[in-house]
């Protein structure tokens, strides 16, 4: 991946992270780093071996609210960023491991339902300073899987596209127009400029039902978890806006838009 990338125009750095499978598990003459999703925002949904590659970590990396949510569990040395810091953050992990230590990368929720383009830039991080140390995802439980839980729509009959994410956009809402009437719908809405009023509206003016059921499930496994429902048409009624004030809505949203089912 090139030193300097534009979302908006590429290259894209989950692209990159996807450009060819994991090497085997023998090869590789050095000890992997990790790249651990930590589940939906409840420790109790953390798996065991995302779990170990935290504890066994001789310093992890993550945006801060995940790492802040993960701490406890390790002695490891915690480097925190956000996005205008995360290449300084990534950059000092990369030579750590470079130097010898383990390495572990977190993310909320499971890596390969929102989360490769962190993948990619802790892995173009790595092949800087180690070429040689692979990167290898632990997935986790993510708020898709606990919302189509809640929601009842079976994942072979629906359609997930994830909008949580920098960058253009079209071709996932082209993806959902193209799915709304034969198959349920699981969507990462992006905060705060895309949010489920707007994909509301947008299936709208797509030909979508008006009165297809539409979940919006906030906060999933936390104490405060809620399920908001509404009609397709009544969602619609949230759209517009590109802050926290302009939505009812938390940033810890999944939708659900879910087909009739005939017996």
């Amino acid at each position: 991946m090139s030193d300097e990338y534009d979302l908006d125009s590429g290259p894209d750095p989950a692209t990159f992270a996807a450009a060819a499978a994991e090497p085997d598990i023998d090869e590789g003459t050095d000890d992997p780093v990790y790249a651990v999703g930590v589940g939906p925002g409840n420790l109790e949904y953390l798996t065991p071996r995302g779990r170990r590659a935290i504890e066994e970590a001789d310093v992890v990396v993550g945006f801060s609210t995940v790492v802040e949510f993960v701490a406890k569990l390790t002695d490891a040395d915690l480097l925190t960023c956000g996005y205008k810091d995360e290449a300084e953050a990534l950059s000092e992990f990369a030579d750590r491991v470079a130097a010898g230590e383990s390495g572990t990368a977190v993310a909320m929720g499971d890596p390969n339902h929102s989360g490769y383009q962190f993948v990619g830039k802790v892995q173009d991080a790595l092949e800087r300073a180690t070429p040689e140390t692979p990167v290898r995802v632990i997935p986790g439980i993510s708020s898709i899987q606990l919302a189509a839980s809640r929601a009842r729509t079976p994942k072979e009959d629906s359609a997930f596209v994830t909008l949580h994410k920098s960058g253009d956009v079209s071709g996932d809402m082209a993806r959902l127009a193209s799915a709304v009437d034969d198959r349920h719908l699981l969507v990462l809405p992006r905060p705060y400029d895309i949010m489920p009023g707007d994909v509301a509206e947008f299936l709208l003016e797509s030909g979508a039902d008006p009165d297809l059921e539409a979940l919006v499930c906030e906060k999933l496994t936390h104490e405060d978890e809620a399920i908001h429902r509404f009609t397709l048409a009544e969602l619609s009624e949230h759209a517009d806006g590109d802050g926290p004030d302009d939505t009812p809505f938390s940033d810890l949203v999944v939708l659900v838009v879910r087909q009739p089912v005939v017996a």
